[in-house]
Formats: C-alpha cells, sequence, structure tokens
C-alpha cells in the first residue's frame, strides 16, 4: 500500500493511542518538498529544543518517507508503513527516556520485535537469540581500538589514523607502503622505532620533527598509517601503490582545533558512504544510529549500538564508536608498543 500523508497520519495515531509511552506524541511534521522540509525541520528543531534537532519527514510522490534530523541530516529512506511507524517510535522514545537500555525495554514493551529491533540497532530484529538479548562482548573497549580515541581527539599521537587491508589470505606490506608514503628509506630499512627518534638529541629533535613523522605496522588483518601530512610526492609511483594489492581502506581524520573528527571508508577504489562523502563523527549521539538505516554503513548502526548495550560504563562516544569499528572491521592499535615505544616509526625522506 502506498504511503500518504492520510494513511501516516491515520496508523500513526493508532499506534500511538495504543501505548501510554507513546500517548500524546504526535505525527512528525510532513513536508513534500525539499524547501518544506526546511520550514518543518526548524520548526521541529525549536518544539523539540536547541540541543535536539527533532525528527520530520519528508514524503515523495511515490511514497517514499525520509526521515531527517534537521534539514540535511537523512536518517532513514522507506516505503515500508511498519519500519516507518518503529523509526517515528524509536526517535520519540529516545527523545523521551534517553538511557539506551531503558529505550530498548520501552520499545520492547509497546512490541517485542521493536526490542529486538532496537537492540539489534538495524531494521529487522534478526542477529540475537530468541530472548532478544545481547551476548556481551566480553572484554574491556578501553584495551582494544578504544585506547587511543580520547587522545586522538586532540591530534595525539596523529591527525590521521589510516588503514589498509588486501584481499583475504593477502597482507599489505607495512614497509613498502611507509616508503611509498614517502618514509626515509634509510629509517626503514633500519627498522627504526619510535622510542628511537624520541631518544635522539635528548629528545629535542623529535620535539621539532614530530610532526614530520609517522608510525606503522600491521595489526591484525589491517596495515596501519599514522601521521600528521603527507609530504609533497606521496603515493608518486601508482604501479607500486596497486601492487600492494589493497581492497579496503579507513581513514580517520581529527582537526582538534576546528572540532571535525571525520571517518572515511573505501571499498577498492569505491567510498562507502551511501552518496555522503567524507562523514564526520561529529553526529553521532548515543543511543542514535549514526548512519543512514538500511545504508551501506548500517552494520555500523548496529556494532554502535551493540557496543552501547554491552558497555553502558562507556560514556564517551568517540570511545564507544572506536569499539564498534574494531567489532564490525577488526581495526586495532598495538597499545603496548606505542606505550613502549616499540612501534615502527620514521620522519619523511629529506626532499
Amino acid at each position: 500500500m502506498k504511503i500518504t500523508e492520510q494513511t501516516l497520519a491515520e496508523a500513526w495515531q493508532r499506534t500511538a493511542a495504543g501505548h501510554s509511552l507513546l500517548q500524546g506524541v504526535g505525527l512528525p511534521p510532513v513536508a513534500f518538498s525539499e524547501g518544506e522540509l526546511e520550514e518543518c525541520a526548524e520548526r521541529a528543531r525549536e518544539a523539540a529544543g536547541a540541543a535536539d534537532e527533532g525528527l520530520c519527514l519528508l514524503l515523495d510522490p511515490d511514497g517514499t518517507v525520509h526521515g531527517h534530523h534537521g534539514p540535511y541530516r537523512e536518517v532513514f529512506a522507506t516505503l515500508d508503513l511498519e519500519q516507518t511507524l518503529y523509526l517515528i517510535a524509536e526517535a520519540a522514545v529516545c527523545q523521551r527516556v534517553g538511557d539506551v537500555a531503558e529505550t530498548a525495554e520501552a520499545l520492547e514493551g509497546i512490541d517485542p520485535a521493536w526490542g529486538r529491533r532496537f537492540r539489534n540497532g538495524g531494521l529487522d530484529d534478526t542477529g540475537r537469540d530468541d530472548t532478544g538479548t545481547v551476548e556481551a562482548c566480553g572484554h574491556d573497549p578501553l584495551e582494544g581500538f578504544a585506547w587511543i580515541a580520547g587522545s586522538w581527539r586532540q591530534q595525539d599521537p596523529y591527525t590521521n589514523l589510516a588503514f589498509f587491508r588486501a584481499a583475504p589470505g593477502r597482507t599489505v606490506d607495512a614497509e613498502q607502503l611507509a616508503l611509498l608514503y614517502g618514509a626515509d628509506p634509510a629509517q626503514v630499512a633500519a627498522g627504526t622505532r619510535l622510542k628511537d627518534l624520541q631518544a635522539a638529541d635528548s629528545g629535542r629533535t623529535y620535539w621539532d620533527r614530530q610532526w614530520d613523522s609517522c608510525c606503522y605496522g600491521q595489526a591484525g588483518e589491517w596495515t596501519y598509517m599514522l601521521y600528521h601530512e603527507t609530504p609533497p610526492g606521496a603515493f608518486a609511483d601508482k604501479e607500486a601503490y596497486a601492487a600492494l594489492g589493497i581492497e579496503e581502506s579507513v581513514w580517520l581524520s581529527a582537526t582538534s582545533a576546528k572540532a571535525i573528527y571525520t571517518f572515511d571508508y573505501m571499498r577498492g577504489d569505491r567510498r562507502v558512504d551511501d552518496d555522503r562523502g567524507i562523514l564526520e563523527l561529529i553526529w553521532y549521539e548515543r543511543g542514535r544510529a549514526p548512519y543512514l538505516r538500511g545504508g551501506e554503513l548500517d552494520f555500523l548502526n548496529r556494532a554502535v549500538r551493540r557496543a552501547e548495550l554491552d558497555h553502558p560504563d562507556v560514556t564517551n562516544t568517540f570511545q564507544l564508536y572506536f569499539h564498534a569499528l574494531e567489532e564490525s572491521l577488526g581495526l586495532r592499535l598495538p597499545r603496548r608498543d606505542f606505550a613502549e615505544g616499540e612501534v615502527r616509526a620514521a620522519y619523511w625522506a629529506e626532499a
């Protein structure tokens, strides 16, 4: 059945009337054009308060419902009426309850399938056991990839965290990658470590040149490169870069002075982003999926929700997000090697 404003309004009225938690929650503002959407988004923001851009809907002629937080941030798009009702209810309950676990319980009280769906983080209720519970990951996230999230926000140890993965059964050669980035060939050949750079000249040289340094190595299936800025001419040898066999790459970039933190995921030559380009992490709010529901990055929505439910004591959303990257993509960095200065390191080669 094609969704119209009338069918949507009537269906939401029936849904809200049947559950005390939704009573008094009206249908979000509905727009029929981009211009109307901006006006609706402004009204929703004012109604929800300056700290929260309330949900508003854009209804296409074909019946597709687009959910928006603000005029430019689309959070879902669906032709399914039941999905639309769930997503409206989820947004309303999240706004009223706040706590992620309590939100899951509240949605389960409305509909057990909705509770499972929220816990799953996707648009269905699959991937859980018969009770709909989430199996705890079993380890401290701060002992995994999330250990670096806090300092990284201040560009410490580096502005850019880049990861590269080859096809199954292959690895991306870390030394060759570092050389293509522009690392000093002599230091790469000598196996120079971070502690070697830091110890030279009682640390004065490193203090002056650390912005022109990099760290590199392999952790799990990924080869990593950490740096602030690449020198001119990096990757000039396109054939050598192609020979590394890179199938996937992830870049995380922090510009602390501007509060800009980005995530960029590539498979081959194609960016995985639902046509949104490089994505800013600043959008992520606890209890809300950071990416388009049902989109290419929905696997990260699921991983983030699992991280929230598994680790209610972790309140830093960047740490939760990094833990989700570890659980979903396998990203990691050797904490002890960095702490003890054993990670491979080099300065950029002198021009």
